[in-house]
């Protein structure tokens, strides 16, 4: 039972856990719109609607985004449906300027679709839309010359609760695990589509609601073998509850992400290993250990003859992964040819001595500004013999990192983006290096 119970720890941990300051914010943002708007001196919830995944109630910790419609009057559309252009762009100036009377000092602009407004722990991007009959919303789309267009968010709240509540809870828990594996390993997997899937593959194993913590560990790896199995290059998936098209996230990553995962899961149960240690691989050191092993790292800490120096981004920013970030190094060698790293390893899987190593960040579709942060994690008997196992996390806001290949061992590097004090995207890159 004691994986059970590291379960339930871990998902009680994984809630999350400024929701009400979310909610108190929304009702401050309500109130001021309610009185431009309604004329109402001090509503704080009418013609409000928090969506999301703080709506659908699958935000975990560490969610750095609070999604808002405000349901303004029919007569605001006709009025800004008659400009000749774009009275979408224009509507959403319109509530920027209203809110900056609230927030005067706060960073704030209409972006697209929405009116971002940047506060310290969570950014708050709010839909001035229209509340249809049918319980849709319509709202503006600024692009292409401006159109109107909807969504339903309700829907999918109640299609998200339903699930929740025939899976015995079971269903918000794997939400948020799979957020948490997603910002561990570092890559992009959107909530919604996230949601959708977790929901698509729980309406296929109605057994689930007789389930507890101790099915957990047998259902992670179904849903990892769920996940694996789906199509990355497919375009889309119909959204849960909304049937509304939510894209593939990342050009399908996840599926990869989830093969390796669901391998090295399916090979620990298989060989009788440590579980809690690969489900730390996946989820974070924020897994509980196993009793077994915190006495072998007790035993070790007791004779080790290095300093452990290696520092956690979890530990430095709340962590949020938003946006992919991809990993390069090009290789150089007096009398030798460049190359680039990942396509050198996959012919001949080792690097060797005397070697000087340029870490570059290749891609990411994170927008700036944004700080830098690069982690270099030497691995090994030599690095420890020589106490060099370094691993600390620098800001450096540099694109590219520098090393050389020193010494033998599987060494590693890692590098943050980091926007608002979150770290919104991180990547990886390994490094073997061989004794000659």
């Amino acid at each position: 039972m004691a994986l059970a119970d590291d379960f339930k720890s871990f998902c009680g941990d994984l809630l999350l856990d400024n929701l009400e300051e979310m909610q108190k914010t929304a009702g401050e943002i309500a109130k001021k719109l309610n009185s431009h708007y309604y004329n109402l001196s001090d509503e704080k919830s009418e013609h409000l609607y928090i969506v999301g995944s703080v709506g659908r109630e699958t935000a975990a910790k560490n969610n750095s985004d609070l999604d808002i419609i405000f349901d303004l009057p029919n007569s605001v559309y006709q009025k800004y449906n008659a400009y000749a252009s774009n009275g979408q762009s224009a509507l959403l100036q319109e509530v920027k300027e209203v809110l900056l009377e609230r927030y005067p000092k706060t960073t704030m602009k209409g972006d697209g679709q929405v009116v971002v407004i940047e506060f310290t722990r969570y950014t708050v991007e709010l839909v001035p839309a229209f509340k249809q009959s049918d319980g849709r919303f319509k709202y503006p789309d600024t692009h292409n010359g401006g159109s109107w267009k909807y969504t339903d968010p309700l829907s999918e709240q109640n299609e998200c609760t339903n699930c929740n509540t025939v899976s015995n809870g079971i269903y918000y828990d794997f939400c948020h695990l799979i957020r948490s594996w997603k910002n561990n390993i570092g890559f992009d997997f959107g909530g919604l589509l996230i949601d959708t899937l977790v929901y698509n593959h729980f309406s296929s194993n109605s057994n689930y609601s007789a389930s507890g913590h101790e099915d957990y560990i047998d259902i992670l790896q179904s849903t990892f073998e769920y996940l694996k199995g789906l199509n990355k290059d497919q375009s889309y998936w119909f959204a849960v509850g909304s049937n509304q098209q939510v894209s593939n996230s990342d050009n399908g990553t996840f599926v990869a992400k989830a093969d390796a995962a669901y391998s090295s899961l399916k090979s620990t149960i298989d060989n009788g290993d440590d579980v809690n240690s690969t489900l730390q691989t996946l989820f974070g050191k924020a897994f509980p250990a196993s009793q077994s092993s915190i006495i072998k790292e007790a035993a070790a800490a007791s004779v080790r003859s290095y300093r452990n120096t290696e520092q956690f981004i979890e530990d430095l920013f709340p962590v949020d992964i938003r946006y992919s970030l991809h990993l390069d190094c090009k290789v150089s060698q007096d009398g030798w040819r460049d190359f680039f790293l990942i396509d050198y390893l996959r012919g001949h899987g080792i690097l060797r001595h005397n070697k000087k190593l340029d870490f570059f960040i290749a891609r990411t579709n994170a927008p700036k500004p944004y700080s830098i942060y690069w982690k270099v994690k030497n691995v090994g008997k030599v690095a420890e013999s020589k106490d060099c196992i370094r691993g600390q996390i620098k800001r450096t806001d540099s694109d590219h990192q520098k090393e050389s290949t020193d010494f033998y061992g599987p060494h590693f590097v890692e590098c943050y983006l980091v926007k608002e004090n979150v770290c919104v995207a991180r990547g990886r890159i390994d490094v073997p290096i061989g004794t000659a």
